[in-house]
């Protein structure tokens, strides 16, 4: 076995927790936006400060940086060819070591304009890479090896698109978690991730939903949670068994569920603005509710602390147990992409491409950077080992390309 696949196998076989340093799935090492502490990583950057490397991307996507031992992992569309899939990128140099086709064609329905045909994260658990792709009429899970080659793919469920798709999978025990709520009827599922195998399936609801599934310890036990199609609901992560559900969410949510231990928060755009804080004990009891408009960037949650980057710029604390406000203040500009917190600082990415970064305070917040780097980011950063890996689009007259960076101290 190569040494890099030893790492990897460390890494998270047979259980789930991450090496120090990497960023193996969709919102980190602990499924939460928080990165491990104590990095180094730059608070100013640019394709000309701080940059460690870049590499160039084909097609237009919005799905986030995996990073796991050696390698950098991204999903990737190309829409005049339909083509999608996965590219394996040097995490060192940025060199390209492979590039997997999953599907060709298949980009048969009308998305949102803001939506892209590859908008989820790849989650690798060591010894696979593994990915969730919209296309055609259906939703399909489709696992690599390290080296590029596919595994098996397994067809979720059917899907009507409404807005688009952007699920990304969860990896928890022997099982890769994925879901794909939609308004023809939708699932949830456990796969099997050696061989694709449907090990449990839960039907869903018929309305559109974009959340991903998300595993916390809460309660003495772990439960995978899932907000939208109006519920707020609990699974047996192993089993697929409905542990709990409670009306407590609106119809679509995007933002994937965040939790202080003894709530989930949840937070929705239709058909009305809420963010909410449901007691994870399936008693029903909402804690606490506001009509703030937290849409499409899922939230942060530390210390007691609720963090949040509104659709319209502005960031906003909330008492997690209370709900009272702390404080608000505006960025400015619109977002898509989700914050993410080092320490103290929080960074988050504008669409039309900059980075802000603010340090969090008891009563507001200390903006240290305001980085250009491209002209639309709607890929949310990843940050471990003092690096930040971020994808960005820039616009030459009507030409759009897009780019991967990797962002460090002194480079």
């Amino acid at each position: 076995m190569k040494l890099v696949s030893l790492a990897l196998c460390l890494l998270i076989l047979p259980g789930t927790a991450a090496l120090a340093g990497d960023w193996p799935w969709w919102r980190g090492p602990n499924h939460d936006g928080i990165a491990e502490p104590g990095q180094e990583a730059p608070v100013a950057f640019s394709a000309s400060e701080n940059c460690r490397w870049s590499a160039d991307l084909p097609g237009r996507s919005h799905g986030s940086a995996a990073v796991a031992g050696d390698r950098v992992f991204l999903a990737v569309a190309e829409e005049e060819a339909q083509i999608q899939s996965v590219m394996c990128f040097d995490r060192d140099t940025g060199g390209l070591k492979w590039k997997t086709e999953i599907h060709r064609g298949g980009f048969v329905q009308k998305t949102n304009k803001k939506a892209s045909w590859a908008s989820g994260t790849p989650a690798c658990d060591g010894e696979r890479v593994f990915v969730n792709f919209i296309n055609g009429d259906a939703v399909f899970t489709t696992a690599l090896d390290l080296d590029g080659k596919q595994l098996w793919r397994t067809r979720i469920t059917g899907y009507t698109i409404h807005q688009g798709y952007g699920s990304s999978p969860a990896i928890h025990g022997d099982l890769v978690l994925v879901s794909a709520d939609n308004k023809s009827g939708g699932a949830v599922c456990g796969l099997n991730r050696k061989t694709g195998e449907v090990v449990w399936k839960r039907e869903r609801a018929q309305m559109p939903n974009y959340a991903s599934p998300v595993v916390f310890k809460v309660g003495g036990r772990d439960q995978l949670f899932l907000t939208g199609t109006e519920k707020v609901s609990s699974f047996d992560p192993l089993t697929g068994e409905t542990l709990w559900e409670v009306d407590g969410a609106t119809t679509e949510c995007v933002t994937t569920a965040v939790t202080d231990g003894e709530r989930i928060f949840t937070s929705g755009g239709y058909p009305k603005n809420h963010v909410a804080a449901m007691v994870a004990d399936g008693s029903g009891t909402v804690a606490w509710e506001t009509k703030d408009r937290v849409y499409v960037p899922s939230m942060l949650v530390r210390d007691g602390r609720l963090y949040a980057v509104m659709d319209a710029g502005i960031a906003v604390c909330w008492n997690s147990a209370t709900g009272e406000e702390r404080w608000k203040a505006r960025l400015g500009g619109n977002f898509s992409a989700s914050p993410v917190m080092l320490d103290d600082r929080i960074y988050a990415a504008d669409e039309a491409g900059t980075v802000h970064v603010f340090r969090v305070k008891a009563d507001g917040i200390e903006v240290l950077a305001e980085n250009k780097v491209g002209d639309q980011i709607f890929a949310t950063p990843v940050i471990c080992d003092g690096r930040i890996f971020l994808r960005a689009a820039f616009f030459d007259g009507d030409k759009r390309s897009e780019k991967l960076f990797c962002f460090a101290n002194g480079d």
